[in-house]
């Protein structure tokens, strides 16, 4: 069902939302968070799709916040909300409000979203593009525990995720770190099946791709060890290869699908290792909404080393490497691979 609302308020929303519940025999209950989506006519059908898909793993309440410019003075005075209601098929397993904010009310949309969050259930805020410099502190962000940005869509991305970085705040998220999670459980798991030391690493992927600057900084941060970002043609994260005294771990993806595990002393495995929908990452992320210290410390470990997407570069390494005094004695690099490897 599909109800649409022109010059409206947010009372009327909710009546309007209680109204489309009962026509079709759909309760409020079963609804276990409110996703606040923030963008515009352009990305709002792709976002909204995303949603909708991740809400059949998370029943929720989507409102997306569609601030329309408005060309002349005169219209930029005038301060007008419609709305548009879906429910039941037309919404996955929740129900969607879509909110058009035209005027002066475009600068104050946390007014409006306010009233119509769920009582007593969590909020998430999704900037799928043009995120603020600071979410926390963004009206919006303010309202929500997670707050959830994608620096892969920013213009310069390696600067945001520098950005990222400086403004951090327990609750903040990156869906570029969520494309990484496979990785980082199938290099952990390596660890854990070949607990030798690791000496050093090497990050090929595509340039411009926070999520393989990430990656790079996460070995080093957890490791302690030199790590080298070089660059490919992609797509995406082409293949990770660690030095230890045993023998190299690599694991390569050469096609965005399908990658392979080498480890000295065993057969080479096919690994499923897709590039993965937004919805999926997304569903990813609304399964914890509780501040992820692992990405706090990643992204702060490595703004400073942030190289060129032109030239290879050193994350952690170099000539004598500024991460955690000791990181190079090879007692403390074992350690930091087991502990690695129970991440």
């Amino acid at each position: 069902m599909k109800i649409d609302l022109t010059e409206t308020t947010s009372s009327k929303i909710n009546q309007a939302l209680i109204s489309a519940r009962r026509s079709i025999g759909t309760p409020a209950i079963g609804m276990v968070l409110t996703l606040v989506i923030v963008t515009d006519e352009e990305n709002a059908y792709d976002a909204m799709k995303a949603a909708s898909d991740s809400s059949r793993e998370h029943p929720s309440r989507i409102i997306a916040v569609i601030k329309r410019v408005s060309r002349s003075p005169r219209a930029r005075r005038d301060a007008r909300l419609d709305a548009e209601i879906r429910v039941g098929s037309d919404s996955g397993s929740g129900e969607t409000v879509v909110l058009r904010l035209h005027g002066e009310l475009a600068n104050h949309a946390q007014s409006v979203v306010l009233p119509l969050l769920l009582p007593d259930a969590p909020v998430v805020v999704w900037w799928p593009e043009d995120a603020p410099a600071d979410p926390a502190k963004d009206p919006l962000g303010a309202l929500a525990q997670r707050r959830i940005t994608d620096t892969y869509s920013a213009e310069h991305p390696l600067d945001e995720l520098a950005v990222r970085a400086a403004t951090y705040q327990p609750g903040d998220t990156d869906l570029a770190w969520t494309r990484i999670t496979p990785w980082r459980s199938m290099l952990a798991a390596a660890l854990d099946q070949q607990p030798a030391e690791v000496v050093s690493a090497t990050v090929e992927g595509e340039s411009d791709n926070p999520s393989c600057e990430l990656l790079a900084m996460w070995l080093a941060d957890r490791l302690g060890v030199p790590v080298e970002r070089t660059l490919s043609g992609g797509p995406g994260l082409t293949a990770v290869r660690m030095a230890t005294r045993n023998g190299d771990i690599v694991l390569d993806r050469a096609d965005g699908s399908l990658a392979t595990l080498c480890m000295v002393g065993q057969p080479d495995r096919a690994v499923a290792l897709k590039r993965r929908e937004t919805a999926e990452l997304l569903a990813e992320e609304l399964r914890r909404l509780d501040p992820d210290n692992i990405y706090e410390s990643t992204v702060k470990f490595g703004v400073e080393r942030l190289g060129g997407p032109t030239e290879a570069s050193s994350v952690g390494s170099g000539q004598k490497p500024s991460s955690p005094a000791g990181a190079g004695a090879p007692a403390a690099k074992k350690a930091a691979a087991k502990k690695a490897a129970s991440k």
